[in-house]
């Protein structure tokens, strides 16, 4: 099988737009949580959100083609456009036919929807625009991507709620290992924080309300968490064969070497206990990789701030990595501290941290950590960033109706 490496990374998230700027602000701590201002949410429950700031999609995107896509589409192709630029990846019109894109995306348009909806209701059917429909569906932002990079390989969208990203990585790194694609470009994106989006979960009583001090409010595994905070973004990774990447002096981030997914088969929301399922999916991506539990130095862990799924996070950490664990030898965090829960998004995002993590030996922190909850007994890498050599990192994200995806990604030799 084809080994499989990272040439390029690109961000839109919360606490910044381009791959050095946030991840600077991810190692510096700085929080993304603030008010809500891409609609009126006065009357919510709800009114913080980790929203992209500045945004500003005519830096990636012609004019004339934004009527044609929702907000989240915007963040991938901006987003992919960056990591291509990192990447230095140039494509012959033959390579086209080897290189795909899939994007993850949890819901959708919910945007386009909503302006939809009003429109069709104040105006009537015929004022609808022609482009409602490939603004909502989810797989567009993978198609806008190939059509504007000439990928003419496999093109699709995961959607399994918050793995959809992670899902995305794991079978873009599928395709080229087994050869059946030389080059992937793979992540994803979302953009939810609108009326329906924050309404809905606000709803379910799954978002944090602490709306006076929004920068404290995603909280991962401290006593104080309340649910967690809607953030919006997109993460994208240049997948390449090593075959590939070598014959071109490609820079490598890292290699993947191992994908697992499972399903809890348990509850609409809640994770099985004791994190039964997410612990099927950690054994398997390390048993693919071919790693030992011992020999992960750092897990981003999907940590989204809620009481019930940190807590069964940490006790599935703990079964799978053992003494390794709670000898706090291995070192967790959760950067949905800083940018909120980015849902389909959200494994792409930390996909990339995780890639960063490898490569520099740089772990971001989970700040707001003052006050660890003794059911989540593991370093949590509380506050500050810390450095350590990194030889595998796991990438954990985990979704509604019981779906879990784990992704290692390792120090690459040779």
């Amino acid at each position: 099988m084809e080994r499989v490496v990272i040439t390029g990374l690109g961000l839109v998230t919360p606490v910044g737009i381009g791959l050095t700027e946030s991840w600077q602000a991810l190692l510096a701590g700085t929080s993304g949580i603030g008010p809500i201002t891409l609609f009126d949410c006065s009357k919510f429950r709800v009114r913080i959100a980790g929203e992209v700031k500045g945004w500003d999609a005519t830096r990636f995107i012609e004019k004339k083609k934004l009527k044609e896509m929702d907000r989240f589409t915007e963040f991938a192709l901006g987003a992919a456009a960056m990591a291509i630029q990192d990447s230095g990846l140039e494509l012959t019109d033959e390579e086209r036919d080897e290189a795909g894109c899939f994007i993850g995306v949890g819901i959708g348009g919910l945007f386009t929807f909503e302006k939809t909806k009003q429109t069709l209701m104040e105006k009537g059917p015929l004022k609808v625009s022609p482009y409602s429909i490939p603004g909502i569906i989810a797989n567009l932002a993978a198609g806008q991507v190939s059509m504007t990079h000439g990928l003419r390989g496999p093109s699709y969208c995961t959607t399994s709620a918050c793995s959809s990203g992670a899902h995305a990585i794991g079978e873009a790194f599928e395709w080229i290992r087994r050869g059946r694609a030389k080059v992937m470009v793979a992540g994803g994106a979302e953009a939810t924080v609108t009326p329906v989006g924050i309404g809905g979960f606000e709803a379910m009583h799954a978002l944090s309300k602490r709306n006076e001090d929004p920068a404290a409010a995603s909280r991962p595994f401290d006593l104080g968490r309340d649910g967690f905070v809607a953030g919006e973004g997109s993460g994208i990774l240049i997948l390449e064969s090593l075959s590939r990447a070598k014959k071109r002096g490609a820079k490598i981030y890292a290699e993947i070497t191992g994908y697992g997914a499972s399903s809890d088969a348990n509850h609409l929301t809640q994770p099985a206990p004791h994190g039964e399922g997410a612990q099927r999916s950690m054994k398997m991506a390390l048993r693919d990789a071919g790693a030992a539990a011992d020999s992960v130095d750092y897990i981003n862990a999907h940590g989204t701030s809620t009481p019930i799924g940190d807590i069964a996070e940490s006790e599935g950490i703990a079964a799978v990595f053992g003494d390794h664990a709670l000898s706090k030898k291995l070192w967790v965090s959760s950067t949905k501290s800083m940018t909120g829960h980015l849902l389909g998004a959200a494994g792409a995002v930390e996909s990339v941290v995780c890639a960063l993590a490898v490569a520099e030996g740089k772990i971001p922190p989970t700040i707001n950590l003052v006050d660890q909850d003794p059911e989540c007994p593991l370093d949590f890498v509380a506050l500050t960033a810390r450095e350590r050599r990194v030889r595998h990192a796991l990438n954990n994200a985990f979704g509604f109706g019981g779906t879990n995806c784990s992704l290692v990604f390792s120090h690459f030799e040779g």
